[in-house]
Order: C-alpha cells, then structure tokens, then sequence
C-alpha cells in the first residue's frame, strides 16, 4: 500500500494521527509540521529525545536575549513558575490547537507588558492571533489569581512586578529553547505538562462541576 501523504513510497509505519500507515520518510519530515502529532506516539517521543541532543540554540533569536535568569531566581520563585505553567496546560487542555510558537509568543508579549510596567510606564499589545491572545488573558488572570493568594497567606502581597516579569521571561526563554520550530511542535507543552498528574489537567465531569 502506498503512502497515504506522498503516494509513492510503501507505508510501513503506523500514524495515530491519521490512523492509518505512512511510509517513514514522510514520518519524519511532516511529523509536526502538517501532522498532528499525538504526544503519546512513539516516534514523536523518540525524535523529540534526539532533537535535545543535537539542537544548538541560538540565543540571539531567544526572547530577551540579554537577560539571565538565575536558576536561584527560579527556585525561589517556584510557585509563580508552576502557576502560569499550570495555567498553560489548562488553556491547552480546552484548545488542542495551541503549539508551542502560541505560547512563547504570548509569553514574550506578557512579559513585555510587565517590563513597562516594572518601569513605571504601563504599555500594553497582546498578541492579535486569537489563541495567543486569549492565552495572554489566561495568564494574566492566572497572574492576578496568584496575588490574591499570596496576599491571604502573607498578609501583603509579596510578588513583585519585576519578579512577575522575570519569571515570564524564564519560561519564554525555556519554551524558545525546549520547542522544536516545527509550526504544529508541542515539545515545550508536553514539558509543562509533565509537571501535573495527568488527572489534573482532565476536563471535570458535570458531576466534579460546583455550581454556586
């Protein structure tokens, strides 16, 4: 049989995405770029331990490029980090299209807003692609959430703007740097996801639903 993609070569390999066989070559080179790959395939999951090996980053092309984050910063900081990473994975979670680009891109134009606003000058762009943008509103409330629990467990609200920023620069520069180029990759999200039990991220049931 031949491949269903190219139409010329023999199918040999199994594609969940299609469900159906597609010869290896068009495996490779289509896988994440018109395919749809599922995090769970095997080839995907075996390119993907390849890739981090081979991969050389440019970092003049990584957002803010001058900035380091201390991984101190990071660990002390840990909680912010897990919140908006978690606050990816849930908008992910009801928005199968969002790639890797959509989050970085969202995080780089929050992150933006927050370095003006660290310097007392609060200029705003979201995104215009509606995903992107709709996540950038996703964070920003995950944000906002996190303030009014830090504020009811100290007393005071003890996360700074500057922090803020700084964390969204870590994980712009961590999804820049994690994510494959491919326009459909999902290596970055499947990171984040691997911090969460996978029931976590589960959409509830109308039984799990409290109406108020």
């Amino acid at each position: 049989m031949a491949c269903p993609i190219c139409e010329k070569r023999k199918a040999k390999r199994y594609c969940p995405a299609k469900a159906e066989n597609i010869c290896t070559l068009c495996c490779g080179t289509e896988r994440e770029v018109t395919i749809d790959c599922p995090p769970d395939c095997a080839y995907l999951v075996e390119s993907r331990r390849h890739e981090i090996g081979r991969r050389e980053i440019d970092w003049s092309q990584v957002p803010f490029a001058d900035v380091k984050v201390p991984s101190s910063f990071v660990a002390a900081h840990e909680p912010l980090v897990l919140a908006l990473g978690y606050a990816v994975c849930l908008y992910a979670r009801d928005n199968a299209a969002l790639t890797d680009p959509d989050i970085v891109a969202a995080l780089q134009s929050l992150a933006e807003s927050y370095q003006t606003l660290s310097n007392g000058i609060y200029f705003e762009k979201p995104p215009d692609y509606i995903l992107q943008r709709e996540l950038y509103d996703a964070l920003k409330a995950a944000i906002e959430n996190f303030k009014k629990t830090d504020s009811r467990n100290a007393g005071v609200v003890t996360v700074r703007d500057s922090e803020i920023r700084d964390v969204l620069i870590f994980l712009a520069q961590l999804g820049a740097t994690r994510s494959n180029g491919r326009p459909k990759g999902r290596a970055y999200l499947d990171l984040l996801r691997s911090q969460f039990k996978s029931e976590e991220l589960q959409k509830p049931s109308p039984s799990q639903l409290v109406l108020p």
